[in-house]
């Protein structure tokens, strides 16, 4: 007899915590703690070190994105499965960067759910049907390979770093792209947060090791 699976479960909602954990005992899952937050969810996991972590994305007081990041990332043998009613590609790009093993949308049956915590416990990755057919579709739309490497970013945004590889200033973007100064720091903020850098220079360093920036 294997051992059960232990899951931890990350959500804001009680009531729905309540049902996922009556689910998963149900079918011989081992519940060993439930977190409310993303904070509380990396704590968890490095104090209980379950085999799977259930996440939801957003909720007060820290996102499940930086919780997935932390935890996997301090504990690799943790498998996380987002857990969400957020189906939009930022936040599933967001999250398979941030290493998450899963991802299910919280309507998907019983089943599904049970099948796809065994799956990221095996270290399998696993995506609900209709995921799949997003990441599927858009990679398959996506005529040039240096998109790939960051899917979270808009076009717009993509094309704002590329003259940030190519080495221009703001100002010279807003000329560029005939947008005023303000618009392009906005752009360029909201890169530096999708992508996790801290200024200007590593930005460049990763989109020029993604093949960007080498024409101008």
């Amino acid at each position: 007899m294997t051992d059960a699976i232990r899951v931890l479960i990350t959500d804001d909602h009680p009531v729905f915590r309540q049902g996922l954990k009556g689910l998963l005992q149900a079918l011989g899952v081992e519940v060993v703690g439930e977190a409310e937050c993303g904070p509380d969810a990396v704590r968890m996991a490095a104090e209980l070190q379950p085999d799977v972590v259930v996440m939801d994305l957003h909720m007060p007081g820290g996102n499940g994105i930086e919780a997935t990041r932390t935890i996997t990332r301090t504990s690799p043998r943790i498998g996380v499965l987002v857990l969400t009613m957020f189906r939009d590609d930022d936040s599933v790009f967001n999250a398979m960067r941030a290493g998450a093993r899963g991802y299910l949308l919280k309507e998907s049956g019983a089943e599904e759910i049970a099948r796809a915590v065994r799956a990221v416990a095996a270290g399998e990755a696993i995506y609900g049907p209709e995921i799949a057919r997003r990441v599927l579709t858009y990679f398959s739309d996506m005529p040039d390979p240096r998109r790939a490497a960051f899917p979270e970013l808009t076009d717009r945004e993509r094309e704002v770093l590329e003259l940030i590889a190519q080495g221009r200033s703001n100002a010279e973007i807003a000329g560029t792209l005939f947008l005023s100064q303000k618009t392009v720091r906005n752009h360029v903020s909201n890169i530096f947060m999708k992508l996790h850098v801290a200024d200007r220079a590593q930005a460049i360093v990763l989109a020029r090791e993604a093949g960007l920036g080498e024409s101008r």
